[in-house]
């Protein structure tokens, strides 16, 4: 610091560098700073103090480090507030206790006062806007609501026309609103578009679903819900609650809607909780809810007919040979998703299909109503597995013949005739007998084909069944099986004139 501009900042604080008579050597340890005692009997020097915690902020102060404090260490009175030194009666000068330097030349020898938090200051006048003298503006007095005693004024002033706009705009809002409450994805929304019951349903209009509604409604009041409320375990808890319990937001015929779109569709879960406003784990619940609901009502329906009741109402087709005939017999396959274990992978596997599949058996009467449905088997076994396992042996008599397809070699395990297209072993060419007996049992065959299209029509079966549903993919299965039942009309229309 040149020695101009220390005599310039020392005389505009006061202080007069002559040299004083039995002046000390005492001088400022505080960078920047050149006042001695040797020049100056105005200023007065202190000692650190001895306590640490002030004796640090004085050191982090003074912004010198590396230094040794030294009883010859001091620090002159020009570096603190007026309020932080005391003069006794003798005029010897002290410091207050906690007192720690705070002006210096970096700070100017100024240290800025912040107000009190609770100070209160004036706020600066708002200016007014500019209103053009020749603009008026009609204006309105609209009472106001007085829920403090703090207001202003009992009435405000509005602008007439943005007043009306804004109600306008309140009331176009408010009917939007209705059109969306309107338009909400449910089944009143197809009430009347019998192509879109049929695709979202299967079945041909809303009066035959709501006919099969009124079949199952009494059931749907204690109704078994599927929740999942304790993961730790890893266990399904089931808890019967009434209609006006439950825990979703949709009616029970929409929740049946929603079954039957999962169905019909093959949506995913994540697409139904976006149609229907509901959470996706709320969706899967629903699903497995009224899946377990079906298979237990339909369940206990018998379809299996009775010997009369199947001769009452069978085709002239099937006079003859095949009158007896009770039931004919075919097997499906549904992909599904390859497992991450071989051992798994090698049950599922079907060699007919070269994917993992799952099997079941199909039985339908002559006249071409579904009787009899099995569980799912692994794809990987045979027909004839699957015929013995399916349990439909018990339902079968001597006097009832059964038709199936050429891989049901299952005539030991039939007390009755087995009709079956004929095989060509070693000979070379077909008898014509039994390639006339093969073409009768093909065209009468075939409908049980046409029926498991029906029940393939749900885009359900048309994907890879995953292996998060295998759980209820059986119920699922065979719900969709006795539902093509209500769904679906006669196979073959002359049939249902002759029955």
């Amino acid at each position: 610091m040149s020695g101009a501009k220390t005599r310039k900042l020392n005389s505009r604080m006061g202080l007069k560098f002559l040299k004083a008579e039995n002046g000390s050597k005492e001088h400022c340890c505080v960078p920047l700073c050149s006042a001695s005692g040797r020049y100056n009997t105005s200023i007065s020097f202190h000692h650190f103090p001895k306590d640490a915690r002030i004796r640090a902020k004085w050191v982090h102060r003074v912004r010198r480090t590396g230094f040794t404090i030294t009883q010859h260490t001091k620090v002159c009175s020009r570096h603190f507030k007026p309020d932080d030194i005391q003069i006794s009666e003798k005029g010897r000068r002290a410091l207050v206790a906690g007192a720690v330097p705070s002006l210096f030349e970096w700070n100017n020898y100024y240290i800025k006062e912040r107000p009190g938090v609770w100070e209160r200051r004036a706020r600066p006048p708002s200016p007014e806007p500019d209103v053009p003298e020749t603009a008026t503006v009609e204006t309105m007095a609209i009472p106001m609501v007085m829920d403090h005693d703090y207001g202003a004024s009992p009435t405000v002033c509005v602008d007439r026309q943005h007043y009306e706009q804004l109600k306008e705009e309140v009331e176009a809002l408010r009917e939007q609103l209705k059109t969306c409450h309107l338009s909400k994805f449910g089944l009143q929304c197809f009430a009347s578009s019998p192509e879109d019951i049929r695709f979202y349903t299967r079945f041909p209009s809303y009066t035959h679903l709501i006919a099969f509604w009124s079949l199952i409604e009494s059931a749907t009041s204690k109704i078994i819900r599927v929740t999942n409320r304790t993961r730790k375990a890893c266990a399904m808890s089931t808890v019967t609650e009434s209609p006006m319990t439950r825990p979703t937001k949709l009616l029970p015929i929409d929740e049946l809607f929603l079954f039957l779109t999962y169905l019909s569709t093959g949506c995913t879960q994540r697409e139904l909780s976006h149609r229907f406003n509901i959470h996706r784990t709320t969706v899967g619940r629903v699903i497995v809810t009224w899946a377990n609901l079906l298979y237990s009502l339909l369940g206990s329906v018998c379809f299996s007919m009775s010997t009369a009741a199947v001769k009452a109402c069978q085709p002239p087709e099937f006079g003859g040979r095949y009158s007896n005939t009770q039931v004919i017999l075919d097997c499906t396959e549904l992909r599904c998703q390859t497992p991450s274990s071989l051992l798994l992978q090698s049950e599922v596997f079907s060699s007919y299909k070269s994917h993992c599949t799952f099997k079941a058996m199909v039985g339908i009467s002559p006249h071409g109503a579904l009787t009899f449905v099995s569980t799912l088997f692994d794809g990987s076994m045979s027909d004839k597995e699957v015929f013995r396992q399916s349990g439909i042996t018990s339902l079968l008599t001597p006097e009832m013949d059964i038709m199936v397809d050429k891989g049901f070699l299952v005539d030991d395990l039939v007390p009755g005739t087995v009709h079956r297209p004929a095989f060509v072993t070693q000979r070379a060419q077909m008898p014509e007998e039994d390639v006339l007996r093969t073409q009768s049992i093909a065209r009468l065959r075939v409908h049980v084909d046409r029926m498991i299209r029906r029940v393939k029509e749900n885009k359900l079966f048309d994907t890879t069944i995953p292996l998060s549903i295998t759980g209820s993919i059986n119920q699922i299965f065979t719900v969709a099986c006795l539902l093509s039942n209500f769904q679906n009309g006669p196979l073959v229309k002359t049939w249902a004139n002759e029955i």
